[in-house]
């Protein structure tokens, strides 16, 4: 993702309205069975590519 210039005499300021007690516990479920949902990954350890030992 690259930056963004702003033109001259242009501000680009984004103002987010907040969020209804509703619309927060519906992005809550959805982040919570998101995660139930996901499969989880094991954090396995990998030889560097460098590891032979030159004789």
């Amino acid at each position: 993702m690259g930056h963004i210039k702003e033109p001259h005499g242009v501000d680009f300021i984004i103002q987010s309205r907040t969020l209804t007690k509703a619309e927060e516990q519906a992005i809550s479920e959805y982040i919570k069975n998101y995660k139930l949902k996901k499969p989880r990954v094991k954090n396995e350890k990998r030889a560097p590519k460098n590891s032979l030992k030159p004789a």
